[in-house]
């Protein structure tokens, strides 16, 4: 049963895809390495900006690195 559990857990995280160009704060919060405060730096940054043309224009972000790029690449 556990590992039922964990599999169903597992598939649900794998789903989930990110568009930085619509994400929500709270969209962004479940990704590895960004809280509250990047996530609202990054609509900040978004909306002062226009649209993010690839997600490595979101090292332009106060807070975000390559590590988090990655990631974000990985989930998009």
């Amino acid at each position: 049963m556990k590992k039922i559990v964990l599999s169903l857990l597992a598939l649900a995280v794998s789903a989930f895809a990110l568009d930085i160009n619509t994400a929500s704060a709270a969209e962004f919060v479940k990704v590895k390495g960004i809280g509250a405060k990047k996530a609202e730096r990054i609509i900040a940054y978004r909306d002062e900006h226009g649209k993010f043309g690839s997600v490595d224009e979101l090292k332009n972000v106060k807070g975000i690195g390559a590590k988090i790029v990655a990631v974000i690449k990985s989930e998009s």
